[in-house]
């Protein structure tokens, strides 16, 4: 009997995930927030190369390059956590394995973040302290 049905009867009834817009505009809002927070982030450790750790931890601690930098950080693991998200839904097939690999990947992502976010804070309080 089932032999008889088209691809398009086999899949109704079976709903959306319902996020597919979501994630298409979050991986594209943080592909184009990251152009220009690569550059900067490039020009920034470029001309920080031969800098010591004194007056790296103060350029790091000025406001703007600690605001620069979070949005940097967060876009980035955002938009990897997004991309992973993607691979694993589309190839991993043991559900178990998934379901693994989808909380790890998130857990992952938060807990880089996190300790980015303490580490540029840290330099920011302690460049406060400085001055």
């Amino acid at each position: 009997m089932t032999a008889f049905r088209t691809p398009l009867k086999n899949v109704r009834g079976l709903g959306s995930a319902r996020e597919g817009t979501g994630h298409w505009w979050g991986q594209r809002v943080t592909a184009i927030a990251l152009a220009p927070l690569s550059l900067w982030f490039v020009w920034f450790a470029v001309a920080h190369s031969g800098a010591d750790y004194s007056s790296l931890s103060t350029a790091v601690g000025q406001p703007i390059n600690a605001v620069l930098l979070l949005a940097f950080v967060s876009s980035m693991f955002y938009h990897a956590y997004l991309g992973l998200q993607v691979v694993i839904e589309d190839y991993v097939h043991p559900r178990a394995l998934e379901i693994t690999l989808m909380v790890l990947i998130r857990f992952g992502a938060v807990l880089a973040v996190l300790a980015a976010a303490i580490a540029i804070l840290r330099l920011v309080f302690l460049a406060v302290e400085r001055s």
